[in-house]
């Protein structure tokens, strides 16, 4: 069998992805007659079935779900290398560093000041992005290192945890949960999330899944107002802020984030059975890069100083 070609891992991708060859194809730009013909050649070539198709649905074979897992590794993989050489290649390289805005805890000042008296340090650029796009940001080379919060997708990463506090939920001073000095996630069920999902049972907010309760099912506790009108995710901190204070939504947040934005029309409430927040340092298990050992030794130093 002849090597794989990016070209068709890209439209496989997209396919498996879709699970719908029409927007597949507009997605790609292409129509969708030769998209169909690339995907029969590659199982062709392969020898194995990897989309089971009928009129209704196209869905994924447990050969499709593997070659999908790894055909987004390869393309990251390619894209990485261009933009690492691209940034390599420049008259005055940078480190760059992935972060959401709000979710440094307060350190980034000072990780950068240990970092710039380290003798590999470079320039830094910031590389901001919302929740979940760092960890795909040193994936696919548009990072070299990142400070980012559990929960995460560490695959081909190595990480470094730095600090961990409680994550608290927050809702309307005028909601009747605030009353209360913590609460459980029980109490919270049928709460709706910036993610688009409810609140409800499990630790980690990143897994929850919409449970499809009907508003009869919710608490007495949880007027009717508190079910949000959109299941759009929003990462907004502002837009967030302004509908928690509505009681549109509630949010988890970690302690340093509350600590930022004390506000009068919102309560912070410990959870209990809510997992914890970990910021962590990480990069690419292949860096070699001297300023990305640096950025490292200066954030761990600054959480665990020697001596």
């Amino acid at each position: 069998m002849n090597d794989l070609e990016s070209r068709e891992l890209r439209y496989f991708v997209a396919v498996a992805e879709e699970l719908h060859f029409g927007r597949a194809a507009q997605r790609l730009g292409m129509a969708q007659p030769p998209l169909s013909r690339a995907i029969r050649e590659l199982e062709r070539r392969l020898g194995v079935r990897l989309l089971e198709r009928t009129t209704r649905q196209v869905r994924l074979t447990a050969a499709g779900e593997v070659l999908l897992r790894d055909a987004r590794t390869a393309l990251d993989a390619i894209g990485a290398a261009g933009r690492r050489a691209r940034n390599a290649g420049r008259s005055a390289p940078v480190l760059r560093l992935a972060l959401k805005a709000d979710n440094d805890a307060g350190l980034l000042p000072r990780i950068l000041s240990v970092y710039e008296r380290d003798s590999a340090a470079i320039d830094v650029e910031l590389v901001l992005g919302g929740r979940g796009e760092q960890a795909p940001a040193l994936r696919d080379g548009r990072a070299d290192v990142a400070l980012l919060v559990s929960p995460f997708d560490d695959r081909g990463l190595d990480v470094e945890p730095l600090l961990t506090e409680p994550r608290l939920v927050a809702l309307a001073a005028s909601d009747p949960l605030a009353a209360r000095p913590s609460l459980r996630l029980a109490d919270l069920a049928g709460r709706s999330l910036p993610d688009g999902t409810l609140a409800g049972e499990g630790g980690s907010p990143r897994s929850r899944v919409h449970t499809g309760e009907s508003a009869s099912a919710r608490p007495r506790t949880a007027p009717r107002e508190l079910t949000a009108g959109t299941r759009q995710p929003l990462s907004d901190i502002t837009q967030i802020f302004r509908l928690v204070e509505l009681g549109r939504m509630v949010c988890f947040l970690p302690a340093w984030v509350t600590r930022r934005y004390p506000l009068p029309g919102i309560a912070y409430r410990p959870v209990a059975d809510l997992e914890p927040a970990t910021l962590a340092v990480a990069w690419p298990q292949d860096a070699n890069s001297p300023a990305v050992a640096a950025f490292v030794r200066a954030a761990t130093s600054v959480m665990h100083p020697v001596g």
